[in-house]
């Protein structure tokens, strides 16, 4: 564990603040009971709204790194977990037809915010030390989130569904105020047009420069909407062939217990390997997983595919959000981490759609098409790994721009 010396006691505070808010962010979870149950939606319009969120969520993502590189990503992280808190706090009391505008705008604070912590950790942790950094804040991560929705379930079902809301709001501002008080920047002077293209170019050029992101990009949309089918089309394949809700609970669990244990150390033993690689092995791990349910319908293939989607997801996650940033120009961090970060949650809206498509038009012919796929994304980016100057840790020269340092970051702690 010698690697974790590397990474910023702020850091591991602020994984703890990650952890505790991860605990109680669970509403999500129960969106759909809640707009079907107290609410009184029917189906069609939960899913309607749900599908709204979903869009925000994804947007919010997509669009976070960019008001940071222009305002700055910790007043971003702040202020979207501030209004993602209030908004979550006021569901309660709005009347249902408010809520068609109140959980999108939730959503799209949430994925702003989750881009926004992303940057935050890459412009704060130096090169070298953002693999395992990324890894302790998606261990903090998905800590919390193995124990929260038992205790949701719990709350949901002994009290209200209410309180969940309330709970997920008061933990962004919660939140919101541990990342201010544990992370300072020190004013400096601002740096006009930098969103805008001035001397130190553009996102575009800097991609055109750096051919391997351009193909990371899109390989992890595709395996994103493969890995996602297991929350979508893979609980209905068990319960066709006989295999209940118990079953596909213990999965999951399978799935949060090995990523708990191997992705912090997997981060830490490979930190010095090329990274392209271990994200194209990643990748053909989670095609395997899925092609492992070719090998027939029970528990044990289901396991089998539970352990290898697992174990690719500990390897190419942590791996390609440090690569990205390591990538980065300085001036553009928040940018790159938010084209990754959309990518990297791009199944949330596309996996159940597709998936479920083609399971009720040709069922025996989706984990085909997911392994393939899968295998065709890990074989582009491998490909990529072998390019010139692809397998190098350092990003390459920033030519847009003078050797002009990114504004610097302070770290307090409490």
């Amino acid at each position: 564990m010698r690697g974790l010396r590397d990474i910023p006691r702020p850091i591991w505070l602020l994984a703890g603040g990650t952890f505790v808010n991860m605990v109680v962010s669970v509403s999500f979870a129960y969106t759909f009971l809640y707009l079907t149950g107290p609410r009184a939606l029917d189906t069609a319009e939960a899913g309607i709204l749900s599908g709204a969120a979903g869009v925000g969520l994804l947007a919010g993502n997509f669009t976070g790194g960019w008001y940071g590189d222009r305002f700055g990503h910790r007043r971003v992280l702040l202020v979207s977990a501030a209004l993602s808190g209030l908004t979550l706090l006021s569901v309660p009391a709005l009347p249902t037809p408010a809520l068609f505008a109140a959980l999108p705008l939730a959503q799209y604070v949430s994925g702003t915010q989750r881009a926004s912590s992303s940057a935050l950790v890459a412009t704060t942790v130096p090169e070298g030390a953002r693999r395992q950094a990324f890894a302790l804040m998606r261990a903090a991560s998905n800590g919390g989130f193995t124990v929260g929705p038992i205790l949701g379930a719990l709350v949901a079902t002994h009290f209200s569904y209410d309180w969940l809301y309330v709970a997920e709001g008061a933990g962004s501002l919660g939140l919101a105020c541990w990342t201010a008080r544990v992370v300072r920047v020190p004013s400096a002077p601002k740096r006009r047009g930098v969103s805008h293209g001035s001397g130190l170019g553009g996102v575009w050029p800097a991609l055109r420069a750096r051919p391997a992101v351009l193909v990371l990009l899109p390989s992890i949309v595709v395996i994103d909407v493969v890995y996602r089918q297991q929350y979508s089309t893979f609980p209905v394949f068990l319960a066709d062939h006989g295999m209940d809700a118990q079953v596909y609970g213990s999965l999951l669990a399978i799935n949060g217990g090995l990523l708990l244990c191997l992705e912090l150390p997997l981060a830490l033993g490979l930190r010095r390997r090329s990274p392209l690689r271990i994200v194209g092995t990643g990748l053909l791990l989670v095609a395997a997983g899925y092609g492992a349910l070719l090998l027939g319908a029970g528990v044990v293939t289901a396991a089998l595919m539970m352990a290898l989607l697992t174990l690719g997801e500990a390897l190419y996650k942590t791996t390609a959000t440090a690569y990205v940033a390591d990538q980065a120009p300085a001036h553009l961090q928040g940018r790159f981490q938010s084209l990754y970060a959309g990518a990297s949650i791009s199944g949330v809206v596309l996996s159940a759609p597709l998936g479920g498509a083609l399971y009720e038009a040709a069922p025996n012919a989706l984990w085909p098409l997911c392994a393939t796929l899968g295998a065709l994304a890990a074989g582009a980016v491998l490909l990529s790994a072998r390019s010139r100057g692809t397998t190098a840790l350092a990003p390459p020269p920033d030519l847009s721009s003078p050797e002009t340092p990114s504004h610097p970051v302070s770290l307090r702690t409490p």
